[in-house]
């Protein structure tokens, strides 16, 4: 019984992701169905998992015996998704190790670590607590209004803790990356991210000012691509370059009503749990 409970939550994560696709819309439509997308078949499998653990090797459910090769599997899934979190969080704390050692500086402010190389480089790198991290050679290329908007995006970056909720994003990604679509919603979560800050600095500085300093930036060597990273340029390809450019540019969206008819496709992922009482 098991390995078909198994079955039924790949074949249902399978559907899910592979059912998605790029949609139209305002930004918190895309970003509320590209995170639904993103979250919904990894829960369904780790909600399936903690029940067969809690049911155990041993038993029948609706008259059809459990096994332990089932069991065995989800304990090895287990660890293995354990191991991806550490490994994720080992990664984060030596970054941030690092980043300390660099000679802390003032920037009107705001504080931030010192990095001396001559490219251009600015991000939040760590957890819920953030170090920004800005290069020197960043401060000798921009003019101060620059330097300006480019500081209010990741002030953005910290306002929303993205780099706390990008991290567990990232651990999902990685224990789901063997499902369709998990890199395509990712890049689309990034840069929807990326807008997100984007709309928030242009409310304290120019947008069009912003506009010219990504242009500046975009150019430059990317360094620190992790989940624990919010920079304010990353690679990305150039459609996407101009997809920043164009929402910075045009009238902003204030439309922030969710949709909590689609959220409550979120219990599809617990339903799992609901089988644990009909075990014996």
């Amino acid at each position: 019984m098991h390995l078909i409970m198994i079955l039924t939550a790949v074949g249902l994560a399978c559907w899910l992701r592979g059912n998605w696709y790029q949609a139209s819309g305002n930004w918190t439509q895309r970003w509320q169905r590209a995170l639904l997308f993103f979250l919904l078949p990894p829960l369904l499998l780790i909600m399936t998992a903690l029940a067969v653990l809690c049911m155990g090797p041993q038993g029948k459910m609706m008259g059809l015996h459990t096994d332990w090769l089932s069991y065995c599997l989800i304990v090895a899934w287990v660890v293995l998704v354990v191991v991806f979190g550490l490994r994720l969080a080992l990664e984060a704390s030596e970054s941030v190790q690092r980043i300390r050692s660099y000679h802390q500086i003032d920037l009107d402010g705001i504080p931030a670590r010192l990095l001396e190389h001559p490219m251009l480089f600015i991000a939040q790198i760590g957890l819920w607590q953030p170090e920004l991290v800005i290069s020197q050679g960043l401060l000798q290329e921009l003019k101060p209004p620059h330097l300006e908007a480019v500081l209010a995006h990741e002030q953005a970056h910290l306002y929303y803790r993205d780099t706390f909720w990008f991290f567990w994003l990232g651990w999902l990604r990685r224990l789901s990356s063997w499902l369709p679509n998990t890199e395509a919603l990712w890049q689309e979560l990034l840069i929807l991210r990326e807008i997100r800050a984007d709309r928030w600095a242009a409310e304290r500085v120019d947008a069009l000012v912003l506009a010219e300093s990504l242009l500046t930036v975009v150019s430059a060597p990317m360094i620190g691509s992790k989940s624990f990273c919010a920079a304010f340029s990353r690679q990305a390809p150039a459609n996407r370059l101009q997809e920043r450019i164009d929402a910075l540019l045009e009238e902003p969206d204030l439309s922030t009503a969710s949709s909590s008819w689609a959220w409550s496709w979120v219990i599809l992922g617990l339903l799992p749990l609901v089988t644990v009482p009909f075990h014996s």
